[in-house]
């Protein structure tokens, strides 16, 4: 048996199979190597822990919007990230004069929901007009017409708020409180932190339950399921494909203001690297899995915050800390290459074959 696995081996599977040794022994000498140095205190790994946590949760809600609408109609959402983009716009906009006339300081959760409302309301209109517009009539086009178009909706949301705005990278407000942390157990955990990590979770887990629990989500799972057996019991899939770009440009907004508090910076181009990152996690999830894109997200923040220093110090890169994009990708690689459908996204790719 062993031989006859042998003998069906091409060059194919030997390069896979090395590239696999490869980044194990990597992974293995290098996680060794930077403990046996010892030059991270606790503290310092708590740190980039809780770091990891607060982009992972970031990386998940933007996820979710490309897991949602490919699992309707299994279209690749490419200006997902613009649209993350635009929310951190709009919440700019309304946090700089709040900022400035004290209120954002003095009353931070009625102005982080003035923040977050705008955000939400400006992403969500722009998710659901790009639908209409750009999507709807290609939705029964076969080939690469679709794709090219998400393709161009993205570049026109680019250079649209690069005309209005201009290209400069504009500073987000930065308030005393969330410079605070809190001390739990010796550890110090940043406000900023705790606020984008539990609004996240709060929020990834009202739109879970909105799919799983009421009768618009289950019509969702249904026309992902086969939308034309859906419509023929009666299910408006246009009325299903808007209300999942509702929600996926409503989860977009909450990320870009979220995303541009933790980087304090927004500008034009600032959804791409995370909108790629976050359909990486989608797919590393299972793309069309809800939770799948929820672990993604965490699993992906987590390498790319704790992986370069654990991996690559302890075989002596200097700054391996800017070599995050590069560790995050290539176990994202290597995840797809042991699980093609992805962590969670097996039992869903049996049901659908």
């Amino acid at each position: 048996m062993v031989g006859r696995n042998i003998a069906r081996l091409n060059a194919v599977d030997v390069v896979l199979w090395g590239l696999r040794v490869g980044v194990v022994a990597v992974v293995v000498i290098g996680t060794v190597g930077t403990l046996i140095k010892g030059r991270y205190n606790a503290a310092q790994w708590f740190d980039f822990i809780m770091f990891g946590l607060t982009i992972g949760s970031i990386y998940a809600q933007i996820a979710l919007g490309y897991t949602m609408v490919y699992g309707v109609l299994r279209l690749i959402n490419f200006a997902h990230g613009d649209i993350v983009m635009t929310g951190a716009f709009a919440g700019y906009f309304v946090a700089m004069p709040l900022d400035r006339s004290g209120f954002l300081e003095d009353n931070p959760v009625l102005a982080m929901a003035a923040i977050l409302l705008v955000a939400v309301i400006v992403s969500t209109s722009i998710a659901v007009l790009t639908e209409r517009i750009a999507y709807r009539p290609f939705r029964r086009v076969v080939g690469l017409a679709p794709l090219i178009c998400a393709i161009g909706v993205s570049f026109f949301l680019e250079q649209t708020f690069r005309g209005m705005f201009g290209s400069a990278v504009k500073s987000y407000p930065d308030p005393q409180w969330q410079r605070a942390a809190f001390h739990v157990f010796g550890f110090n955990v940043p406000r900023i932190d705790v606020l984008v990590i539990g609004l996240a979770l709060i929020f990834m887990g009202l739109l879970y339950l909105i799919v799983q629990r009421t009768r618009m989500g289950t019509a969702m799972r249904a026309v992902a399921e086969d939308g034309e057996a859906a419509a023929l019991m009666g299910i408006d899939v246009n009325k299903v494909v808007v209300f999942t770009f509702v929600l996926g440009g409503a989860m977009a907004g909450i990320a870009g203001v979220f995303y541009a508090f933790v980087y304090k910076q927004v500008y034009f181009l600032m959804g791409f690297t995370p909108g790629i990152k976050a359909f990486g996690a989608a797919v590393l999830g299972g793309i069309g899995n809800i939770p799948g894109a929820m672990l993604g997200g965490f699993f992906l923040g987590m390498v790319e915050s704790v992986g370069p220093t654990l991996f690559l110090d302890g075989i002596g890169i200097p700054a391996p800390y800017q070599l995050r994009d590069l560790i995050a990708f290539t176990l994202l690689i290597m995840v797809l290459i042991f699980r093609p459908h992805g962590l969670l996204g097996e039992a869903l790719a049996k049901k659908r074959a």
